[in-house]
């Protein structure tokens, strides 16, 4: 007989009464692979060298590859839907980047709701992702959260 193995749970939505303006979201930390940089620049159609060459990227002034706008914009997202839950819907990402995003180094995405509206059920979260060279990453996610959640 083989052993049940526990399927993981569908994660929870928050309803926008659970949430008030003030409220931390847990931090993320995202290891930054050379990997990661290659293979999500690939998968968003990116086929600037800076994002998969070391060397074509050092002669341009970059230190190594560096992450491109749509993996960070992708993260951000990821982190505040992993955070709201499957029923919230995203109605907007206004992200600005900063120091770059380079292999071998750690972001960590931390956030903060900052605004409700009532009217609608939207909220404002403040995202802000960081590494060893300051903030790689930072800007506000809008998502309308549902009253209520049914089964």
């Amino acid at each position: 007989m083989s052993p049940v193995r526990d399927t993981p749970a569908v994660p929870a939505t928050r309803t926008y009464a659970e949430v008030a303006v003030g409220d931390a979201l847990p931090d993320l930390t995202i290891p930054v692979t050379r990997t990661l940089i290659v293979a999500t620049a690939l998968a968003s159609r990116d086929y600037q060298d800076v994002h998969h060459d070391p060397e074509l990227a050092r002669e341009r002034g970059s230190k190594d590859i560096f992450m491109n706008i749509l993996t960070s914009n992708g993260l951000v997202d990821r982190y505040v839907t992993g955070w709201a839950g499957p029923a919230a819907v995203v109605r907007a990402v206004r992200i600005r980047l900063g120091a770059p995003n380079h292999p071998g180094d750690t972001m960590v995405l931390t956030g903060t709701v900052t605004a409700k509206s009532d009217a609608d059920r939207h909220v404002d979260i403040a995202v802000k992702g960081t590494n060893s060279l300051g903030a790689h990453v930072t800007g506000t996610v809008t998502v309308r959260l549902p009253g209520e959640v049914t089964p």
